[in-house]
Formats: C-alpha cells, structure tokens, sequence
C-alpha cells in the first residue's frame, strides 16, 4: 500500500508492507501481522529528502486490518501526539516542571490531560489562548465544570 500526500511544504510517500508469516513464529501474545512502514519525505522548497522505515506488530488479522487501515492507523499516532502530547509539552510547559516527587507528576499530568479534554469537549480547539482567557476570567472556567457564582 502506498500513500502520496503534499502539504505544508512536504511531500510525503509513505509505503506499508504487511505479512502473517511470523504470526506461528513471533513468541508475542496476539500477533497476527507484522509490517514494515517506509517514509519519504521531501522538502520542496529545498528539494532535501528524509527518510524513515518503521517496523510493528499488531493484534489486527488482515481481516481487520488490510494495509490501508494499518496505514492510517500508524498516521493517527501523528494525531495523538500533536493534540495532546505537543500541547502538554508547549502550552502547559510540562518538560520544565520541577515537581518530580512521589505519584505527583502523574498527578499533574492527568490534570493537564483533563483540562484539554474538557476544553476540547467544549469546543475549544485553541487551547493555549483559551488557557490565557479563563486565566483572566475565572468564573468563565469554573463555569465549564458547573460552577457558579452563586454556589
């Protein structure tokens, strides 16, 4: 299965190869294909080309999972990480955080990931100026979790 996408001055090839013949060998639990996943990447203003080749296991028999829908799952990872991993990491700074003590830094993350959940299930795709305008408007933000003034 190939894929050819261009877009914000890329031109991405993409090239999955799947295959059920480890699937009696691999000592994995619940393995029924493995795939090789082969990036291009080329750079158009400066014509620089990049390149990635990827290995994985799946639980998906190629009933479930033709290469086509490996091929958009592997890329559905991008969108995991630039909605909530890249957020994390840029708005809410989470990589300079000096708490490091005990549960608390899993604590705090699974603050961070519910304020954008909340944000997002809101409607609120902007998070880092949404973050700034309920910083200035707290009765605003404590209104999305049901909060009045007159509670």
């Amino acid at each position: 299965m190939t894929s050819l996408n261009k877009g914000h001055g890329r031109l991405e090839r993409r090239e999955l190869t799947t295959s059920t013949v480890l699937e009696d060998y691999l000592d994995w639990p619940g393995a029924h294909q493995v795939f090789r996943l082969e990036r291009r990447t080329t750079l158009l203003p400066s014509g620089e080309v990049r390149g990635q080749v990827v290995y994985g296991v799946t639980s998906l028999g190629p009933n479930r999972a033709d290469p086509e829908r490996l091929l958009r799952i592997a890329r559905g990872h991008w969108h995991i990480e630039n909605r909530s991993h890249w957020v994390r990491e840029v708005t809410f700074d989470e990589d300079r955080s000096q708490v490091r003590v005990g549960s608390i830094p899993e604590v705090m993350a699974a603050f961070r990931n519910a304020v954008i959940g909340l944000l997002r299930a809101t409607g609120h795709d902007r998070i880092a100026s949404t973050c700034r305008r309920l910083a200035a408007h707290p009765w605003e933000a404590l209104a999305l979790l049901g909060i009045s003034e007159e509670n």
